[in-house]
């Protein structure tokens, strides 16, 4: 558990960073989607090299016919981070961009976990939940 914790506070910690990042190759190419798109490649080359390292070999092939459609959607939703976060962070602040991404992410998740969208086991949107999501919307704006 300790460190499934460390990775997500880790994980947490490199939002910010990137924006940092991101934004000034944004400055310096003159868009966000060409720094994200960088962003991207950098991203796709070390993840695929560390997947090789890391698991001895190339990725199974056999199931990925049966998969849905919106299964590969991942890069789409990718592509809009890496482009948001670079487009906001020079102008909300690292600080106000992170709460409105997290509010973002907690708010839609409420909404996964509510339906059960994409094989996601359903949970009940409850007062507690709706209330802390709220609090964290008002925590961004606080923030901002």
């Amino acid at each position: 558990m300790p460190f499934l914790i460390l990775s997500a506070l880790l994980a947490g910690a490199m939002l910010p960073l990137q924006g940092a990042f991101n934004a000034k190759l944004a400055r310096a190419l003159g868009s966000a989607f060409w720094a994200a798109g960088i962003s991207a490649l950098l991203s796709a080359f070390l993840l695929f090299g560390a997947g090789i390292y890391l698991t001895r070999g190339l990725p199974r092939t056999v199931d990925l016919v049966a998969l849905p459609l919106w299964a590969w959607a991942g890069g789409i939703c990718g592509v809009i981070t890496l482009a948001g976060i670079a487009f906001a962070t020079p102008r909300l602040g690292a600080a106000g961009m992170v709460a409105l991404v997290i509010t973002g992410q907690v708010v839609f998740s409420l909404l996964l976990d509510r339906l059960g969208m994409f094989d996601m086991p359903q949970h009940p949107l409850t007062l507690q939940r709706f209330l802390a999501a709220g609090m964290l919307l008002g925590g961004a704006v606080l923030i901002r």
